[in-house]
């Protein structure tokens, strides 16, 4: 059995880690990209299936090739960020399920069935972006996830000649706490979000 997390490890994941909005002039690391995919790689996903594709937008001219697709209140603090996650979902993951589940034929399950490929790719990436929230949060970095952003726009730009589709953004770095960062907002209580059947 696995031994219970720390309290600080429970604040540094979830209790005082917050969605930040600008960032410490702090350059984060190819090596810490590659270490957060490596965690966040191993979170479950249906069938295996792990459809998550991410673009890692870093340089200045991969930021100025994002920034006409942002919505104008996230075009700032995305372009000073450190990196721009692009979380995408791969539409034709059921290709790489021969490796991934080998012990099915779990393509065929998914082939030539586009509502159930189109709702596995987008929960099953979506499940993987936050893994890698979680992840970079784990090796001490901050994120900000967003929407607000031209889908088609970051697809033709980033994502062209691919099977792969824009799921959400997520800036990356460590986070500067004196520079807009709102109060944390409330969150809903076990008995008014959950039940015990």
């Amino acid at each position: 059995m696995s031994e219970k997390l720390s309290e600080a490890a429970f604040d540094q994941l979830f209790r005082t880690a917050r969605t930040y909005n600008a960032f410490l002039p702090k350059e984060v690391t190819d090596e810490q990209l590659h270490q957060i995919y490596e965690l966040a790689k191993f979170g479950p996903t249906s069938a295996n299936s792990s459809p998550m594709r991410v673009v890692f937008v870093k340089s200045k001219e991969a930021k100025e090739k994002l920034a006409p697709f942002l919505s104008e209140g996230n075009r700032a603090k995305t372009l000073a960020a450190p990196v721009t996650a692009i979380v995408g979902s791969d539409q034709a993951f059921y290709d790489k399920l021969p490796q991934l589940f080998p012990h099915a034929d779990a393509r065929s399950w998914f082939a030539g069935n586009q509502p159930l490929i189109d709702a596995t790719a987008f929960r099953n990436s979506s499940l993987q972006g936050a893994y890698l929230m979680m992840a970079a949060r784990a090796v001490g970095l901050d994120c900000g996830p967003m929407s607000g952003f031209d889908n088609a726009g970051v697809d033709s730009a980033f994502f062209a000649g691919t099977t792969v589709k824009s799921n959400f953004l997520v800036n990356l770095g460590y986070g500067d706490a004196s520079r807009d960062l709102f109060p944390r907002s409330p969150r809903l209580s076990f008995d008014e979000a959950c039940r015990i059947a």
